[in-house]
């Protein structure tokens, strides 16, 4: 929750889509194009049709975190053509978890997403002292595993 709170605050959704389209050249390079019960509990839909940098849509599991890190940092570190800005700042700021709980039960009350009692009732100590860099990782790496 709070890393998808960072990636729309950043705006990283006017350029990354996360949906890809049952075009062969987005299937071949992205994996299967997108249904819809993977974005079932987004609000709102991060689809896109901005497509300035790759689609996120099953980028979950295709780096390991440290990737993200340094890419966060410092994008052409390791994508030496890219022109992402970095977010180096993600590494610094760090979360209180102040509002995650009441975030966790707003979206399960009003949009149905199925977060347990214990998510609800763990959400502020399992977000509190970890960076916004961890959290925005923590959700790009979700992504891609909603259907299974």
């Amino acid at each position: 929750m709070e890393g998808r709170d960072i990636y729309i605050r950043e705006g990283c959704n006017v350029c990354h889509s996360q949906m890809i389209r049952p075009f062969r050249a987005e299937t071949e390079r992205y994996g299967h194009y997108s249904v819809a019960g993977e974005s079932v509990w987004e609000h709102p839909f991060l689809w896109g049709s901005k497509r300035t940098g790759p689609d996120l849509a099953r980028v979950g599991g295709r780096y390991s975190d440290e990737w993200h890190r340094v890419h966060l940092i410092d994008p052409r570190a390791v994508v030496p053509e890219s022109n992402m800005p970095g977010f180096p700042w993600l590494a610094e700021n760090v979360l209180t978890g102040e509002h995650t709980q009441e975030k966790l039960t707003v979206f399960r009350d009003m949009f149905g997403v199925p977060y347990t009692e214990e998510q609800i009732a763990n959400a502020k100590s399992d977000v509190e002292g970890k960076t916004e860099m961890d959290a925005i990782i923590a959700y790009l790496q979700s992504l891609g595993h909603a259907m299974k």
